[in-house]
């Protein structure tokens, strides 16, 4: 996984880089998202890995991915397949969303509480995220009853731990010690 991770950063930076050229991320987004989920799909998979000629598996694959590819979008996927690299689309496809994310400013937090909240607390909630972070949020909640009470924030790396289960553990630390 790794290695795909690898093969597929310089296509992602450069499809990206492409497309804020010419004011298209929305667009490229779209084909790049949609080409990765072909690729994804295992009886395409079985496809891509057999020995077959790179302009047969690009024709077919622009060929399925039919009007969702303008023209520089089928040059990309003719170029990946020219170098054997269409298993790595959907990599390429979830690099170019995080650097779409990175020049938009956003970030997607994961906010799981012990209790459902409402509206107003959620919107609350992101609106200090908001702040402390910088960024614009899109916030997925969750309910763990486990938490007890309050909640746990993850926002990429970063990690808030405002339950109450994570504060009685670390009494139960404190105490032992």
């Amino acid at each position: 996984m790794s290695e795909l991770t690898t093969v597929a950063r310089p296509y992602a930076k450069a499809a990206f880089d492409f497309a804020v050229e010419h004011n298209a991320v929305p667009k490229w987004h779209e084909m790049l998202s949609f080409a990765g989920q072909v690729a994804s799909n295992d009886e395409m998979h079985q496809y891509l890995t057999g020995a077959v000629a790179a302009e047969t598996v690009a024709e077919m694959f622009i060929n399925i991915c039919g009007e969702q590819l303008d023209q520089h979008g089928q040059n990309f996927l003719q170029v990946l397949a020219e170098n054997e690299r269409l298993l790595a689309l959907p990599e390429i496809s979830e690099m170019f969303t995080a650097f779409k994310a990175e020049y938009d400013k956003e970030v997607e937090v994961d906010l799981t509480s012990a209790t459902e909240l409402n509206a107003q607390q959620q919107t609350h909630i992101k609106a200090t995220l908001e702040e402390r972070l910088a960024r614009k949020v899109k916030l997925n909640c969750n309910v763990n009853p486990a938490l007890i009470a309050g909640f746990v924030v993850q926002a990429g790396d970063t990690v808030i731990d405002g339950s109450v289960k994570a504060k009685l553990e670390r009494l139960a630390d404190t105490l032992q010690a």
